[in-house]
């Protein structure tokens, strides 16, 4: 790294992730890789899989190609730990999309393996938020980019509107691949993750059940509840939860139980997490 612009004080690490999917709680790690410059130079580059103890989605298979079969032999997060330790120690950090997804993430992996990381002194060069600085990413800048004038008027919600439409036209003339219906669009850009019962995450399907993916009781089945703990739903109806959380709760006090959809019942395993498969995969999520 000597022919490059950054001047190096001590060493610096930049790392990615790739996951089982983006839910900062629940997902896990199933590959790492850290490169470390040195000031003097010299790069020293580390990789590996990690059995991340949980099925790994088809939807994040798709987007880093790592499947079940690729990680049944590789060391867990808790059997790396030690080394990830030693590679990060003392050092910068950088990476794109790290300080929201894959730092979080990592001290998440951590907390797990009973280890408290936080590296204290280190500087962060995340170029996801460099670049986002430098290149603004809000309407204006869209406007200005695929419909090639300033926009006029911006923060009004009429002009913003207008604004949005031409915005999207534009980028179909700018962007060839894209398709050019409404159910292409849409199918292409909003994965709709089916392990999820509700929008807010709150219930996920296990083998064609709803299972509860929140607190204390996270992992029991929602039949199961209640039988044995009605009372902890009566709770969830008495706090402040989405209406479409307390719907399914009432309707389930009731003995009405949503269908599960076919993605979802033929899913096994008690994993839970969301769509996007690694960092880069959301990188540029709001």
């Amino acid at each position: 790294m000597n022919s490059s612009p950054l001047k190096l004080e001590r060493d610096l690490v930049f790392l990615d992730t790739e996951t089982t999917g983006t839910d900062l709680s629940t997902d896990r790690i199933v590959e790492i890789a850290l490169v470390r410059y040195k000031p003097d130079g010299q790069r020293v580059e580390y990789r590996t899989l990690v059995n991340p103890e949980m099925p790994i989605p088809e939807e994040s298979r798709r987007v880093h190609g790592i499947s079940d079969q690729d990680v049944a032999g590789a060391p867990t997060f808790v059997d790396l730990a030690p080394t990830l330790l030693q590679r990060l120690h003392d050092a910068d950090l950088g990476g794109y999309n790290i300080l929201r997804f894959d730092l979080p993430l990592l001290r998440n992996e951590f907390q797990r393996a009973r280890i408290e990381w936080a590296p204290e002194g280190a500087r962060v060069l995340d170029a996801q938020v460099i670049f986002h600085k430098m290149e603004p990413r809000d309407l204006s800048a869209a406007y200005r980019k695929f419909v090639g004038r300033e926009l006029e008027g911006a923060h009004g919600a009429l002009a913003d509107t207008i604004a949005s439409a031409e915005v999207l036209f534009g980028q179909l003339l700018h962007y060839a691949e894209l398709p050019r219906d409404v159910a292409g669009l849409d199918a292409m850009f909003n994965l709709r993750d089916t392990r999820f019962v509700d929008s807010g995450r709150k219930f996920r399907w296990r083998d064609g059940e709803v299972c509860v993916n929140f607190g204390n009781h996270r992992g029991r089945l929602l039949r199961e509840m209640v039988e044995q703990e009605p009372g902890y739903l009566d709770w969830i109806l008495n706090k402040d939860f989405p209406p479409e959380v307390k719907k399914l709760v009432r309707d389930a006090l009731r003995g009405t139980y949503p269908e599960a959809p076919a993605a979802a019942a033929s899913a096994t395993g008690s994993g839970a997490g969301s769509s996007a498969g690694s960092s880069n995969a959301a990188a540029d999520a709001p």
